[in-house]
Order: structure tokens, then C-alpha cells, then sequence
């Protein structure tokens, strides 16, 4: 019943064959195409993520104007820790209206087909990390128990180098068991060396995103009207209350699910 959230943002890259070279670690090596070469998925971030310094290499043309966060290596893997939301029916009417509402001011914002609240940046895995990473998230979450929290206020986001601009439903309560979680994935990320989530986060699900730092056309007057529209929108105090039930990482093509307790 979760497939419905695991539609991803892959680029067109996605299926591309990348030449294979020598590959250590025996028998846990990358799946192999049937030429005999290394099927390694490019890390193609969720565009609701901020990415790391972005290398702006990239043919950006090739997928949708956004630029990959870091230049892709053989064995990289784009990783990265959210918590899944599953969208009901509502929601997608809620979207739809804050969608087309927001188009009034920026013609091209997109909805997201995916949605997720984020406990980790986008981060870097070699390719023989996934496992231990994974088994050590697992260890870490284990204890935690399903809980909710309510995401009601309209924000509008860009990523740390101004490509993408994001609107998105801010935390108003939850926030505290969140910081925990958090704290535990920084944790695991800080024994791979790899950089920790911000500071002071401001925790949200995004909702719809577009190419540039169009943040001063969509801040103001869009804003208010947008928040006006959650506001009133039947039962959503009902629709923003959320339940966790699940955190979840994705290393390149790869899931794996905790289960909140």
C-alpha cells in the first residue's frame, strides 16, 4: 500500500550504463547489466532537497533545468533519510489549488509527485557503505514509537545555491520528536563522515518547486492567499495531522523502510 510514495525523480539518466571498471568487495559488487557492465544509478537528488555544493557540470537541459548536486562517480550513491508521506485524496484537492493559485504568480511552478519530510541532507554513499549505514540507522531507530505532528504553515524554500525554489507545509507541532530523530540519523551520518543535518531545521513536505530564486514572486501577497486556502480548506486540520508510521532511506535506486514501533 506504500507504493504509492515511492514514485522517485530520477533523470532520464537513471537508465544509462556507466563503462564498468575493476570492482573490489567480492561478491557484493553494483548489478551488472547483461553486457557485463555496471548498472550504477546516476544520484539524481529529489528536487525537494537542498543538495551539496552543486558542480554545475551538468547538462542541466537533460532534466527539467535542474542541476545535479554533486558530479556523479561510479559507485556513489545519492542517499538520502525522510520520513514518507502518503497523499489521500484531499490533499491532492488541497494541492491542486495551491498549485494553481501559485501558478497565477509564477506560471511554472510544478506540483511534486512525491511526498516526504526530510531528516537528512541529500548526502554521498560509496557503494559498499549502503549495508553497514543501513544496519546502523536501523539500530539507532529502533526504539522510536509512531507519532504525529501537523504541517499547516505555507513557506516557500529555495536550496542552499538559489537553483530551485520550493513551496512547502512548515511543522507547527511534532517538531520536538523530529529534533530527536534528527539527532539519531546525524549520528549514523557522522560516523560515514558525511555532513549532518542543518541546524535548527525548519521541517516541511514540499508541495510544488520550480527552476530559479523566484522565492520574492511567491513570498507576500501569494503567500497570505495560499495559507488562506489551507485555512479554509474542508477538514484540514483533520488532513494536516500526520501520523508517521515509517522513516525511510533511499541509497541511489535502493529503499529501505524502519517501521516506527
Amino acid at each position: 500500500a506504500m507504493s504509492g510514495g515511492l514514485v522517485g525523480y530520477s533523470s532520464s539518466e537513471e537508465d544509462e550504463e556507466e563503462e564498468g571498471g575493476s570492482r573490489g568487495g567480492g561478491a557484493q559488487g553494483p548489478p551488472v547489466a547483461s553486457s557485463g557492465r555496471l548498472l550504477l544509478p546516476a544520484p539524481s537528488g529529489l528536487p525537494g532537497d537542498p543538495d551539496p555544493e552543486e558542480a554545475v557540470s551538468d547538462d542541466s537541459a537533460r532534466h527539467g533545468g535542474r542541476v545535479r548536486g554533486f558530479p556523479h562517480e561510479r559507485g556513489n550513491w545519492a542517499t538520502h533519510v525522510y520520513l514518507p508521506y502518503v497523499a489521500q485524496e484531499e490533499f491532492l484537492e488541497l494541492l491542486e489549488l495551491l498549485v494553481s493559485r501559485a501558478r497565477t504568480y509564477v506560471p511554472s511552478v510544478a506540483a511534486m509527485e512525491e511526498f516526504h519530510l526530510s531528516l537528512s541532507q541529500c548526502v554521498v554513499l560509496r557503494y559498499h557503505w549502503i549495508d553497514p549505514f543501513v544496519r546502523s540507522l536501523r539500530e539507532r531507530l529502533a526504539a522510536f514509537h509512531r507519532f504525529f505532528c501537523v504541517a499547516d504553515r505555507v513557506k516557500v524554500y529555495t536550496n542552499q545555491n538559489k537553483t530551485r525554489t520550493f513551496i512547502g507545509l512548515e511543522v507547527s507541532a511534532g517538531y520536538f520528536q523530529l529534533l530527536e530523530l534528527v539527532s539519531e540519523v546525524d549520528r549514523v551520518l557522522e560516523e560515514f563522515d558525511l555532513p549532518t543535518f542543518y541546524k535548527d531545521p525548519s521541517f516541511h513536505i514540499s508541495l510544488a518547486w520550480c527552476v530559479g530564486d523566484l522565492s520574492g514572486k511567491l513570498e507576500g501577497q501569494c503567500l497570505r492567499e495560499l495559507q488562506d486556502i489551507v485555512d479554509e480548506f474542508e477538514d484540514s486540520a483533520l488532513l494536516l495531522r500526520i501520523q508517521w508510521e515509517q522513516i525511510r532511506c533511499k541509497s541511489g535506486n535502493k529503499y529501505f523502510s524502519f517501521p516506527l514501533r
